[in-house]
């Protein structure tokens, strides 16, 4: 590294959901001080769903998120499920993914075009883009209006789905509006979709490579979202109720949000390690598309998961499509999803579901009248955390050695941790002190 001196300490970087702080200090060519600080107060949603009852329990856990509310829900719904023995019908399994798939494209439309592209294109926000860029910020809204309806549709609304109920729904939608919404779909969302693919092959990602372990959902069958086992790119898949031993977390004086490790002394969850884990499940139009961007099956720049999470958009408006299908061909029978009577009984259950920013967990330990007496939720953001403090100790060399002088190694700090898209309030929970 290049006998250079840098300070930087930037309090509450932006266009970021939550505090986080980057911390570098570099003396004579040595790195001193390398830290991602995370001073967001913690939240006990933990502890607020003890002796609550089972009903209650996925409404108040949506809340841990605004962004990834739904992944919230399912994991919840899942996890109480299991503990109490209910099961869903094939008509409900399909009605959560199409949900899910809502909420990804959500998510991920406004982190790659609101967060991540200003980033690409030199602008301090969106809001210099709308001049410059305005077909471009114009189809952003296009198709973020588009996952909104998805979840107003599937979901009861946009934010907080107030129809995913234990067991199932207590509303579902008509065939006639799956049949609408999968024109919509093809004559909206694809094009859309299309013409960002064509926007991001112009924009190339920062070039830093750092080999990590990727850890994600894993199934034979299908791209996983919904359920599966958890699957780690150094060691293979182990069962969902065995995450604990995959998580690890434990707690570092700087920050409020756990970090966490596995093989290595940092793992990564999220778009990249999904489609590092899974690439070959990927539908084909996703797989073009990952071939057009220069994303493959081992890519290990943390800046691509800025293009996974695309690639993602199109998998998800592609499975959607075929979801929509099964349902169009087989009926809406409400009686196969509504609100079904459910009876408490003691039981534990622990759940899985991906969500944008990578694998959550929600762990339920139930009484015999159906109240929670023990919980754990584990976020993705927080099993990232560890990772973009690694990522920094071997970027911030790099960058000085490219000459970068102090102003630009921030900004490619913030960048890093924005490739991330982490969700700093949703990961903080219960730390030991």
């Amino acid at each position: 590294m290049k006998n250079v001196d840098l300070d930087i300490n930037v309090h509450y970087i932006t266009r970021v959901e939550g505090h986080g702080n980057v911390v570098v200090k570099v003396k004579e060519g040595e790195l001193k001080e390398c830290r991602w600080e995370i001073p967001e107060a913690p939240r006990f949603f933990e502890a607020m769903v003890r002796g609550r009852k089972w009903p209650d329990i996925s409404q108040i856990t949506s809340r841990i998120c605004g962004i990834c509310s739904v992944g919230h829900t399912t994991a919840s719904l899942r996890a109480t499920e299991k503990a109490l023995d209910v099961e869903i019908s094939e008509q409900t399994l399909l009605l959560r993914k199409l949900l899910l798939h809502g909420e990804t494209l959500q998510s991920h439309v406004l982190h790659v075009y609101f967060l991540a592209v200003p980033d690409l294109l030199g602008a301090g926000s969106v809001i210099p883009l709308a001049e410059s860029h305005t077909d471009a910020v114009k189809m952003a809204l296009r198709m973020k209006k588009f996952a909104n309806d998805m979840c107003d549709l599937f979901g009861g609304r946009t934010v907080h789905p107030i129809t995913p109920c234990v067991g199932g729904f207590t509303e579902v939608p008509t065939v006639d509006q799956l049949v609408a919404w999968k024109k919509r779909t093809v004559e909206e969302f694809v094009p859309d979709a299309k013409a960002t693919l064509a926007l991001l092959k112009t924009l190339p990602m920062p070039p830093f490579d750092r080999e990590t372990e990727y850890i994600s959902l894993h199934r034979d069958d299908e791209y996983a979202f919904y359920d599966g086992q958890m699957m780690s790119s150094d060691t293979g898949c182990v069962p969902e109720e065995d995450y604990l031993g995959m998580t690890n977390e434990f707690v570092v004086p700087h920050s409020f949000g756990k970090w966490t490790k596995h093989n290595r002394d940092s793992l990564a969850v999220g778009a990249l390690a999904r489609t590092n884990n899974n690439f070959e499940l990927l539908s084909p139009m996703a797989k073009d598309a990952a071939a057009e961007l220069g994303l493959t099956p081992h890519t290990i720049n943390p800046f691509m998961n800025n293009v996974a999470q695309f690639v993602e958009c199109v998998h998800c408006a592609e499975d959607s499509l075929k979801l929509l299908d099964q349902l169009i061909e087989t009926g809406i029978d409400p009686a196969l999803s509504v609100d079904p009577p459910i009876t408490p009984k003691a039981g534990r259950g622990v759940a899985c579901v991906e969500v944008p920013r990578g694998i959550l967990v929600h762990d339920y330990t139930y009484s015999d009248d159906g109240e929670v007496v023990a919980a754990n939720c584990v976020i993705p953001t927080n099993q990232n955390h560890n990772n973009i403090e690694r990522d920094f100790e071997a970027y911030v060399p790099q960058l000085v050695d490219e000459g970068k002088d102090s102003a630009e190694v921030q900004q490619h700090l913030e960048m890093l941790v924005r490739s991330y898209d982490p969700c700093i309030s949703c990961s903080v929970h219960l730390v030991e002190l």
